[in-house]
């Protein structure tokens, strides 16, 4: 398990050392525009505690954190018109997994077809 740094980008934005366009925060998320959209809607979904991938957030996070990060996923994409349609979640997981943050996140993207999982 990877050991959570605590200067990596989101930890910054957490700790409102870099702005974000912010959509969405309680206490347990903050959610924010991409700042390079792969899709109309574009969302990143962070939770506040270190967690460095989604398997190290499953494993530690208490059931509110759990709770509390899915229950937003799902009221976001509701605000967002995205819910009826369709919309992809993605949370990419270490380097073979594509994660180039070492803080758990969930790209939320729709608003249009997305596309093939992996071509």
């Amino acid at each position: 398990m990877a050991i959570y740094d605590d200067n990596n980008i989101f930890a910054k934005i957490l700790k409102g050392e870099i702005p974000c366009d912010k959509v969405y925060e309680d206490d347990f998320v903050l959610a924010f525009n991409d700042i390079t959209p792969k899709a109309p809607v574009h969302i990143l979904l962070i939770p506040k505690g270190k967690y460095v991938s989604i398997d190290d957030f499953g494993a530690n996070a208490s059931a509110a954190e759990v709770k509390g990060f899915y229950a937003a996923l799902a009221k976001i994409v509701q605000e967002k018109g995205i819910a009826e349609t369709g919309f992809r979640s993605i949370a990419n997981t270490g380097d073979d997994g594509g994660q180039e943050v070492p803080h758990f996140h969930v790209h939320i993207l729709g608003g249009k077809p997305i596309g093939q999982m992996i071509s």
